[in-house]
């Protein structure tokens, strides 16, 4: 509860750069559902005038977070990701993203969860797509999808405040962003720690021969 109070109090401390660093972790390897959508929908409710500019700082970070995601599946490839994403499930989203790559992004970058957007972003780069037609088609992409829910909270802000603000609804937040937490460390090991084992499996295959 005091980790959930602290990380939401801080990105609405930080102001504009909160939506944007919020951003960069829900798009790459952070597994938090919703996470950039409530921190634009609460700033935006208690800042009216800011919207233009949370809706932009959101975008640009899921769009920075998308960027480090494809950088290190570009380096993994599609043998790595494979391993990642698990075969039946990589090969079902390869035959869907090799020939509709821009449309699988930008669906991706509007779907609500459980849509597997970290999965179709890993796909997409190890599969050569074009850097800057990813982040451009994501950056409008995500600039659509915060745009309306900043609409939905100048119109209903002192309602979703009132919400956010009730015991239920905070406790089922805290039970919810331990679990994401706990996914998101297993997310960023697998990550991560894919190319690193790839590396050592190299240095090891050196030194025998």
């Amino acid at each position: 509860m005091n980790l959930l109070s602290t990380l939401f109090g801080f990105l609405f401390r930080i102001g504009y750069f909160g939506p944007l660093l919020m951003g960069i972790l829900d798009s790459s390897f952070l597994i938090l559902p919703f996470g950039n959508d409530l921190v634009v929908v609460g700033l935006v409710a208690q800042h009216h005038k800011g919207a233009p500019w949370y809706v932009l700082t959101a975008a640009l970070g899921s769009t920075l977070g998308v960027f480090v995601l494809a950088l290190v599946s570009r380096k993994l490839g599609e043998q790595g990701l494979r391993k990642i994403a698990g075969q039946k499930r990589y090969e079902k989203l390869r035959g869907r993203v090799r020939n509709r790559a821009g449309l699988a992004v930008a669906i991706g970058a509007l779907a609500p969860p459980p849509f597997p957007f970290t999965t179709v972003i890993a796909a997409v780069a190890a599969l050569d797509y074009s850097y800057w037609r990813l982040l451009s088609i994501n950056f409008i992409a995500r600039g659509v999808r915060f745009a309306v829910l900043a609409v939905l909270a100048l119109r209903f802000g002192d309602s979703i405040l009132a919400i956010a603000r009730s015991k239920p609804f905070v406790g089922a937040m805290a039970i919810f962003i331990a679990a994401c937490l706990a996914l998101s460390g297993f997310s960023i090991w697998k990550w991560l720690g894919e190319p690193l084992r790839h590396k050592g499996e190299k240095s090891q295959a050196a030194r025998t021969v």
